[in-house]
């Protein structure tokens, strides 16, 4: 995904010499055709993330478009401040590109497992927050996010998601995107772990369990009219998410049923309110946390059965 990313700002670049990408010396393999093809559109401003961010508002104040790219939760937590102070309060165009979501860098421990960022992200005002699950709905989120003023989050798997999509989606309007029907229950998923749920979906066939599942590569705004839609006819939701429970994706889908007075069941399935101590791959971490195929399948199914 994050090969797919470079590749659409680098055509983005090509007709748009507002568009920059900043880089905390680091991805040389990925960004360096960028580098190379548009240097004055490209900055490595070393390991210093709070300085990228605020170089980066101060481009956006002067019409810029910059693209802040780095791995987990350096563009995230350590220039937070900055992005609240520097880039939300003055609403400026910075987008916040964040590489390895979830436990994609389980092996480097947890200051690499980006697990709050939707939370913390999607509190800041204006902000706006994108989690694609594949190639194609990342090259969609670019475009959406050049598209409107503002900053933006945009929440990036590490490489090599299988595709969802034949051609990017239109996310215009926010819409989740049904990519297996289902008449049971809808499992509304964000980001990359949407392969776990079409395994669990496949299964379920098997047993009788028929499994609705929806992408969801707009987190903020939701569009929880669209989101009630996509789960009509089924017995209720369950959200799924390498993140935290904890005010992450299927926070966001609870508050906004909540706050309308709709009724719809829903369970929200994520991380634990605990940091991962522990060190390994990325599925061994999601077998650990709970997030495994197996473990989301009983989750689901014994979901259908109570909602039923």
């Amino acid at each position: 995904m994050r090969d797919a990313f470079v590749r659409k700002l680098t055509e983005r670049a090509a007709t748009d010499p507002a568009v920059m990408l900043l880089v905390g010396d680091l991805g040389f393999g990925v960004v360096a055709d960028f580098g190379e093809t548009y240097p004055r559109q490209f900055l490595n401003c070393g390991v210093a993330e709070q300085s990228m961010v605020g170089i980066a508002a101060g481009m956006a104040a002067a019409g810029r478009r910059p693209f802040v790219y780095s791995i987990a939760n350096f563009p995230t937590l350590r220039p937070l401040e900055q992005i609240r102070n520097d880039v939300c309060y003055h609403g400026l165009g910075v987008t916040i590109v964040s590489v390895g979501a979830g436990l994609a860098y389980g092996s480097l421990g947890y200051t690499h497992h980006a697990v709050e960022d939707i939370s913390i992200l999607r509190s800041l005002p204006g902000m706006r927050v994108y989690s694609p699950a594949d190639a194609m709905e990342c090259r969609a989120a670019v475009d959406e996010i050049l598209a409107t003023p503002g900053p933006a989050y945009l929440r990036l798997g590490k490489n090599k998601e299988p595709l969802m999509h034949a051609e990017p989606p239109d996310l215009s309007q926010g819409a989740p995107i049904v990519v297996r029907d289902g008449t049971d229950v809808t499992l509304l998923v964000c980001g990359p772990i949407i392969v776990q749920a079409l395994e669990v979906a496949e299964t379920l066939s098997a047993q009788g369990v028929s499994v609705r599942v929806v992408s969801c590569p707009v987190i903020k705004p939701l569009n929880a009219d669209a989101v009630r839609a996509a789960a009509e006819g089924t017995v209720g939701i369950v959200t799924l998410e390498e993140h935290t429970v904890l005010g992450g994706f299927g926070s966001a889908v609870l508050e906004a049923f909540a706050v309308r007075g709709w009724r719809t069941p829903i369970l929200p399935l994520g991380l634990d309110d605990a940091a991962t101590h522990i060190i390994g791959g990325q599925e061994w971490l999601r077998e650990r946390a709970g997030l495994a195929t197996p473990y989301v399948q009983q989750r689901v199914a014994d979901f259908a059965g109570a909602s039923a």
